[in-house]
């Protein structure tokens, strides 16, 4: 069996206002949902508390952040600091990388236990991320709804997300769309998400939000 078995078509998504490229079967689902299992039990896992809405709570998963030395993350009032690249990651960031044509130096990990772990409408427009960023976001173990929904036409996308496949958002994505995974009644085991992204230096921040 092998890790990679990437035989589909890549569909966009998005009808307007940036780019998200949907390949359903980048890792063969068998190695798919083995490697849902022993990321979920080789990560630490954190719940930090986040800020959202004006108000403070748990995370709604569990979470962890991986990424070369430095690359620290701060969202909704939260700051990461890296894990150490685990082996397994290093060959599936390697993978999204040739996906989507760019080096990344960090991965945002996400563990939804059950149907009643989510994420609430987003972008990922921190400013590490620099203009336009580029973010592959990797499925697997069980199937989980993906949304995005655009800021001003109020269009929404919605799409089950089968273990293996990946959604590359670049363009002006995360600008002009939000995008979620909604809590779910039905009984759905583990998903664990890989969300590679490319922090940016002090310095590549100033060029790039001089250049656009």
């Amino acid at each position: 069996m092998t890790l990679f078995d990437d035989g589909s078509e890549p569909e966009e998504l998005l009808a307007h206002g940036g780019s998200a490229v949907l390949y359903r079967s980048v890792v063969d689902p068998g190695v798919a949902d083995r490697l849902c299992r022993e990321l979920g039990e080789q990560i630490l896992w954190d719940q930090p508390t986040i800020r959202m809405y004006g108000k403070t709570m748990l995370q709604p998963r569990l979470v962890a952040w991986f990424g070369d030395a430095g690359m620290n993350y701060s969202y909704s009032g939260t700051t990461m600091h890296p894990q150490p690249w685990l082996p397994t990651l290093v060959g599936l960031k390697a993978e999204c990388e040739r996906l989507a044509g760019v080096r990344f130096n960090s991965a945002l990990a996400n563990l939804y236990r059950d149907g009643q772990d989510s994420v609430a409408w987003h972008a990922d427009d921190e400013p590490e991320l620099g203009v336009d960023p580029v973010i592959a976001s990797l499925s697997l173990g069980d199937v989980r709804r993906f949304r995005l929904r655009h800021t001003d036409t109020r269009d929404v996308v919605s799409i089950d997300l089968p273990t293996g496949s990946v959604v590359v958002m670049s363009g002006r994505c995360q600008a002009e769309w939000m995008h979620e995974v909604p809590k779910t009644k039905r009984q759905v085991g583990a998903r664990i998400n890989l969300t590679f992204r490319r922090i940016m230096s002090a310095r590549h921040l100033e060029l790039d939000q001089t250049d656009s």
